[in-house]
């Protein structure tokens, strides 16, 4: 039979291990540049818009040409880490318009 006190080691051990890792939070310059890096890097959103970061929250604003373009720049940022959520800002100048494949 398993020791009480290695069960209970083991309890707070999976307890406390979630609650450190999230405490731990990435720089806000570090977020702006690694979202700057990924919609540089991506073929569909070939700009780069403004990107601000306070406290995790990323504002992306600037002008795209397309929908799809606006879409794809804010997923990618939801998936950088360190990312807490995005306001999307950014103007479409042919909304509706489907980009050229």
């Amino acid at each position: 039979m398993i020791p009480r006190t290695l069960i209970l080691l083991l309890l707070v051990f999976t307890w406390a291990l979630p609650s450190a890792a999230a405490r731990k939070q990435i720089p806000d310059d570090a977020i702006h540049d690694a979202v700057m890096r990924k919609l540089a890097d991506d073929q569909v959103v070939k700009t780069s818009p403004d990107v601000d970061v306070k406290n995790g929250v990323v504002t992306l604003s600037g002008t795209v040409e397309y929908d799809v373009q606006k879409a794809r720049a804010e997923k990618l940022t939801k998936k950088v880490a360190g990312v807490k959520s995005v306001v999307n800002q950014i103007t479409v100048r042919r909304p509706g318009i489907k980009a050229p494949q």
